[in-house]
């Protein structure tokens, strides 16, 4: 029987990448998003879109009883997330883009995982994961968009807090850190991005693409890192190395 997989934010970018690669390798995909998803983009048969706004409860709730029509689940990825809808200084952040994240990239993740994990606890899932998305972000400072890192900075205690307690369950959960991505949310700063890339950022120079997040996803569920929990692994061209 395939195993089955929840994808949030997975009708494009780094989602639907991680999306294609699942059900590449024989996964039966939900994908979690508030935009349509085309699943024909998918291989395989016998996934789903469920119409899914994380930050709303009645949506994750909704999300779980479709989940429970097909049966068990395997693996949640939590990838749904926004950045604001104007980079604003941190002295000028808005009270109403605060809360939009963090309601969209943090309060959304944080309980749909408590909802997810707790189906997975009462339908004793055999070596069922839990990875969450979050950012470089989640530990550089970026001044024009403070709420996002403020947001992808708790995704990571999100991680810890559920490794630590779902352990005793025999659910890991791990954390992906993706860098500077091509995707739509990178496309109003692509010139400073390329600027910076070829100006010696990134010890891999070069973009990341969102395949480079979906291959991380496919090793962890490879079974490969059965003995880790919490673990975050860094999909960022080397941005995270400290250099003199």
């Amino acid at each position: 029987m395939a195993k089955i997989a929840c994808v949030t934010g997975a009708a494009s970018g780094i989602g639907l990448a991680i999306a294609k690669g699942l059900a590449g390798i024989g996964y039966r995909v939900v994908i979690a998003d508030i935009q349509k998803a085309d699943l024909s983009q998918l291989e395989g048969q016998g996934h789903m879109f469920v119409r899914t706004d994380v930050s709303r409860a009645e949506d994750r709730r909704a999300l779980l009883n479709a989940i429970k029509q097909i049966g068990g689940l395997d693996l949640l990825v939590n990838n749904a997330g926004v950045a604001p809808k104007e980079r604003k200084d941190v002295l000028e952040t808005t009270v109403e883009s605060y809360d939009r994240l963090m309601a969209i990239n943090l309060k959304g993740p944080f309980f749909l995982t408590q909802l997810l994990a707790n189906y997975m606890i009462e339908q004793k899932v055999e070596g069922a994961k839990i990875i969450n998305i979050s950012s470089i972000s989640a530990y550089a400072s970026s001044t024009s968009r403070a709420e996002y890192c403020i947001s992808k900075a708790g995704v990571s205690m999100v991680t810890i807090l559920f490794a630590d307690r779902l352990a005793e369950h025999g659910i890991n959960v791990y954390e992906i850190r993706p860098g500077i991505i091509k995707t739509p949310m990178t496309e109003s700063v692509t010139a400073k991005y390329d600027k910076m890339i070829e100006e010696g950022l990134l010890p891999i120079k070069r973009w990341g693409y969102p395949e480079d997040v979906a291959l991380a996803v496919k090793a962890i569920v490879s079974g490969g890192f059965e003995y880790s929990s919490g673990q975050v692994f860094d999909v960022d061209g080397g941005f995270h190395i400290r250099r003199l």
